[in-house]
């Protein structure tokens, strides 16, 4: 720079905007200039500026990562969770959301309802979003777990046995209060003159804005406590039901393992069909692509006790010919009103299925779409909330513009918001190929529920290897950030957005430093700010008012 401002490259030169102004008082040269004086490669490698910006800047976050909740018993499975998670905040955003609007959904269906264990099968219910839930009507199984006495431990054993927690630890407290306290204290010291003056385009305020996303992500999850350790639940459901009864005969109440080896509510693990393969992997991520089937089966349940309790609110009992007995003190319904045959307690579930609900309950839509909308406009606040900053800390460093780092980071985002469409799209129309498989069976296989099926498979594909591809990118492009590799006449000249007329600056001067703090400093808001709000949504949530 010492010969532009002595004139050796000219008289004129530009300033920090891309003026032309005297040489001796420029701040920058033209693109064509710097590639012609100073080359087109890289600054050299600095090992002391590329490990100090590394452990500031994203060691940390890569750190938090391992508190993100899994599940799995299969290594892979949970390694692919954590690359869809990376690579797609949008869909950890959006599962989590998700997961928490469907735990007050189903607080306010049951609400309505009073029959025994409506607050247990809330928790149940609930509790079992992470798991491929499925429920089986035929035979009045459902039925007979709803009205029959003898099943009121089946209820209240599971509530025990899945009520395990996977909440805040020291381990998971310590990690996010030492990011947090790192990413706080890191800003700070990269507003001190001398870091700017010396490495502007170095420090890392636009990495750090990029993966703020991830503590309230991590910090939902542990206050939502999602139950996704597969053998535990397997293991829960599998002995509540051994201790399910349903009626045999006329009126013989018997253990449903005498009888047959189905059940009424089970999780389906080891279906192989490769259009579920999501729903099977209990990690909390793929929420998505169980949020329609279990929603269809919570529905299922809340018609059943829907049934029950208005029957119940009449004073009818299971058995027609007998009278209502008044409950007693501290009782919904009394033993007496809940005893009948196969086919009346059948019917006593049933009494409120219309030919106009059947649709409802074969597709479970009926309450979708406002979550689902709610979730996404969550979850593309967060990713651009936070992506959005960093790429606004990038622009308006010098040289102001799009250029490498700026679209490094609007790639990623966009790739991320990508890989959650193709997804979501992916799990509605596998939702679509179920239920009309269960309906007309799959050897009724219509072309255009075929298409359907291949086009859900290769969708789902596309979307975890887009996914799997931005979250190596994202890490390589911050690693990228402090190794001098975007320190390029190119890169630091802007050339993509300003095109012919790109220019490098070289020096700051007082009115650079304040602008771009200015803008660091709206940028460590936006992100900070749309975490903020994020998180206090989620809180906003979860822990519902449960049913008595």
């Amino acid at each position: 720079m010492f010969n532009v401002t002595q004139g050796y490259y000219g008289s004129i030169g530009l300033n920090s905007f891309g003026y032309p102004v005297n040489a001796s008082g420029a701040t920058a040269i033209s693109y064509e200039n710097c590639l012609k004086y100073c080359g087109a490669g890289q600054e050299p490698f600095q090992w002391t500026v590329f490990s100090q910006q590394f452990s500031s800047w994203l060691l940390p976050w890569l750190a938090l990562i391992s508190q993100t909740p899994f599940g799995s018993n299969d290594k892979l499975i949970n390694l692919e969770a954590i690359v869809l998670t990376v690579g797609s905040p949008t869909l950890g955003a959006y599962s989590l959301a998700l997961t928490a609007l469907n735990g007050r959904w189903i607080a306010s269906l049951f609400g309505a309802y009073r029959y025994p264990n409506v607050r247990s099968a809330v928790r149940v219910l609930s509790s079992l979003q992470q798991s491929p839930l499925r429920i089986n009507e035929d035979g009045g199984l459902l039925a007979c777990l709803i009205v029959l006495p003898e099943n009121d431990e089946w209820w209240d054993e599971l509530v025990v046995w899945i009520d395990y927690t996977y909440t805040w630890s020291i381990s998971a407290a310590t990690s996010i209060a030492w990011v947090a306290i790192a990413y706080v204290f890191t800003v700070v010291d990269s507003f001190g003159t001398g870091d700017i003056v010396n490495n502007f385009q170095l420090i890392g305020q636009g990495v750090g804005s990029l993966w703020l996303w991830l503590i309230p992500i991590v910090v939902g999850w542990l206050q939502i406590s999602p139950k996704c350790d597969s053998i535990r639940l397997r293991m829960a459901v599998e002995r509540a039901n051994g201790i399910a009864h349903v009626v045999k005969g006329s009126s013989d109440t018997v253990l449903a393992t005498a009888v047959s080896g189905d059940r009424a509510i089970y999780l389906d693990f080891s279906s192989r069909d490769a259009l579920r393969v999501d729903e099977r992997s209990t990690a909390p991520i793929y929420n998505y692509a169980r949020f329609l089937p279990w929603m269809q089966a919570v529905e299922k349940v809340s018609y059943a006790y829907s049934a029950a309790s208005r029957n119940a609110q009449q004073h009818k009992p299971v058995n027609p010919l007998v009278d209502w007995v008044e409950a007693e003190r501290g009782q919904t319904v009394q033993r007496e009103n809940r005893i009948g045959n196969s086919t009346e307690i059948s019917h006593y579930c049933g009494a409120l299925f219309f030919e106009e609900d059947a649709p409802r309950k074969r597709w479970g839509l009926s309450y979708a779409s406002p979550r689902m909308l709610i979730a996404s406009g969550l979850a593309l606040m967060l990713q651009w909330g936070t992506t959005g900053a960093a790429i606004v800390v990038a622009w308006f460093t010098p040289t102001r513009g799009l250029g490498c780092r700026s679209s490094s980071y609007l790639a990623y985002g966009i790739l991320s918001t990508v890989a959650w469409f193709l997804l979501i799209v992916s799990s509605i129309l596998s939702h679509y190929v179920v239920s009309f498989e269960s309906v007309n069976g799959k050897q009724r296989r219509i072309s255009q529920v075929y298409v359907a099926r291949m086009l859900a498979i290769l969708l789902r594909r596309i979307g975890k290897f887009t996914a799997s591809i931005n979250a190596i990118w994202i890490v390589v492009l911050c690693m990228f950030q402090f190794t001098n590799f975007y320190d390029t006449c190119y890169c630091n000249s802007s050339v993509l957005g300003l095109g012919s007329s790109a220019y490098n600056v070289i020096i700051l001067v007082k009115d650079d430093l304040s602008s771009m703090r200015f803008a660091w400093s709206c940028g460590v808001g936006l992100a900070g700010g749309t975490a903020a709000i994020f998180i206090i949504f989620i809180n906003l949530l979860i822990n519902p008012t449960l049913p008595e």
